[in-house]
């Protein structure tokens, strides 16, 4: 229920004994927290006159009685402006009424303090320096809110969530504030002493002087930048400029880079707070007011983009592709690399097995006839192992073993073996200690002398075993055309194979 001047009259006499008024005006202030008064008494002083319509603005007006308790009186000397001093209190019910000295200067609107001389931008941001640089006790002292930015942040965060669970912001908002507030390189602050309700309605001017800052019911410590909120809203930049430039010049901490656009962020921001209030009071006309003004932010925001507030530019939606077209922008996909051909069956025999790995085609050997290279096959591996020439039959080492049980012999001399002869030079067979083992794919060689047996005429190292048994020799003839069925999987080297070294298997049965 709103009260009328003249019952505020009536309750400060009950708070301040011996006050007599005289005449009594309605005083401006906030009109959804409280009802306010100015008084004039029979000695001609001036008291202002504070009562909260509901609990919530009473505890605060409360709270600002501790408040202006901590300021001792000699934090208040080096003030450059007056502050309130509490005369006397009335608690009905609930609500408490407060009764305040009256302080000299008057308030003025934004337009008019804008279009106002150069010493009122001055003397704003030197009140505005002066209560930064308040010493943080004051309000530790009072048990009063303090946050780190973080903290902050996360608080803001907060209530953009409760905002959002009402159905009535718009979403272009929405998007815009959440960003703003997720971009941690604007939250880099140091945190100071904060006025907390700072706006026009709180600033006696007298001529270009500030003389008294009133509303001290949100005191605490953190972002510097609300109490700058109510200036974005100029439209005269060089006054917002004046005002900070002497603000900086007055601090006596470093210049804060994102601080107007945290101003701005607050700013936008109020109106989404005011909505809630309204809710949570069930105000409809606030609630009206609230939406009004949401509304006409969005549109502004839409049209010409807003005040910036955010370091990093907003992500601009993408629009869904239409069915049957391709997506804007995306990159044709990539075709695989084809897998070489698998070496074909050599006619009249089975396929050979196809290896996962590339195949190096065998080089030919001196004096020798060259395997036909597999088709298909041009990648070169990233080990070059240098194949050794087999003879035709030798696909399985051991399948021809000696029926007397003679024991295969690998990279050591043939018994009775001429060094000079071609297949004395075992040695040269012998892998390196720790190498892997490769066996080349089938070749095959033609005899140059017919008194050697087939399995001796070849230019590379060999070893073999020897069969004392002449009746393979058509055995020998037989497997030739068998030659190309060896395995490829068998002549490739393995992944981490480096070795260079490989083993040759010759039959001597033709002896």
């Amino acid at each position: 229920m709103r009260r009328k001047p003249i019952e505020l009259a009536a309750v400060a006499t009950a708070a301040v004994p011996g006050l007599t008024p005289t005449a009594v005006s309605s005083a401006p202030d906030d009109p959804a927290d409280f009802d306010a008064a100015l008084l004039l008494d029979s000695e001609g002083k001036r008291w202002r006159v504070r009562s909260p319509r509901h609990a919530e603005a009473s505890a605060r007006l409360e709270t600002e009685f501790l408040v202006l308790r901590a300021f001792a009186p000699g934090i208040r000397a080096e003030l450059p402006f007056l502050m309130p001093t509490v005369a006397g209190t009335v608690r009905q019910g609930q609500l408490s009424t407060f009764v305040y000295s009256h302080l000299a200067g008057a308030t003025r609107s934004l337009d008019d303090l804008s279009s106002g001389s150069p010493g009122v931008a001055r003397e704003i941001g030197a009140a505005l320096a002066a209560i930064h640089d308040l010493p943080r006790s004051i309000v530790s002292n009072a048990d009063l809110p303090s946050y780190t930015p973080n903290e902050f942040r996360q608080r803001r965060l907060n209530e953009l969530d409760q905002a959002a669970t009402t159905g009535k912001i718009p979403p272009l908002l929405l998007r815009r504030w959440e960003h703003a507030m997720e971009d941690v390189s604007l939250w880099r602050f140091n945190p100071c002493v904060v006025h907390g309700d700072l706006h026009e309605d709180n600033l006696l001017v007298d001529g270009d002087r500030v003389t008294a800052v009133t509303g001290w019911t949100d005191l605490r410590i953190g972002d510097p930048a609300d109490d700058m909120a109510w200036l974005v809203a100029s439209n005269e930049q060089d006054f917002v400029n004046a005002v900070l430039d002497h603000y900086t010049s007055s601090r006596r901490d470093v210049p804060d880079a994102h601080l107007l656009r945290r101003a701005a962020l607050s700013a936008e921001f109020a109106l989404a707070q005011y909505l809630v209030k309204g809710l949570a009071a069930g105000n409809q006309d606030m609630i009206d007011e609230a939406e009004s003004m949401l509304a006409a932010l969005a549109d502004d925001v839409a049209e010409h983009g807003g005040q910036p507030i955010s370091v990093e530019p907003l992500p601009q939606p993408v629009a869904a592709p239409e069915p049957g077209t391709d997506q804007a922008g995306s990159e044709a996909p990539t075709a695989a690399p084809a897998t070489p051909a698998a070496p074909g069956a050599p006619i009249g025999g089975t396929p050979p097995a196809v290896s996962k790995v590339t195949l190096l085609p065998m080089e030919p050997v001196p004096d020798t006839v060259p395997a036909a290279a597999s088709p298909g096959i041009s990648a070169m591996p990233a080990v070059h192992v240098t194949p050794i020439p087999r003879e035709a039959g030798a696909d399985a080492p051991t399948a021809d073993a000696p029926e007397s049980g003679a024991p295969e012999v690998v990279g050591q001399p043939i018994a009775g073996a001429d060094a000079d002869e071609p297949g004395g030079a075992v040695a040269d067979a012998q892998p390196a200690s720790g190498s892997s083992v490769d066996i080349p794919g089938p070749e095959a060689a033609d005899a140059s002398d017919g008194s050697k047996s087939a399995a001796t005429q070849h230019d590379g190292p060999q070893a073999g075993v020897q069969d004392s048994g002449a009746g393979h020799a058509e055995d020998s003839e037989a497997k030739d055309s068998a030659a190309g069925d060896i395995d490829a999987e068998a002549a490739v080297p393995a992944a981490d194979d480096t070795s260079t070294a490989a083993i040759t298997v010759v039959d001597t049965t033709s002896r």
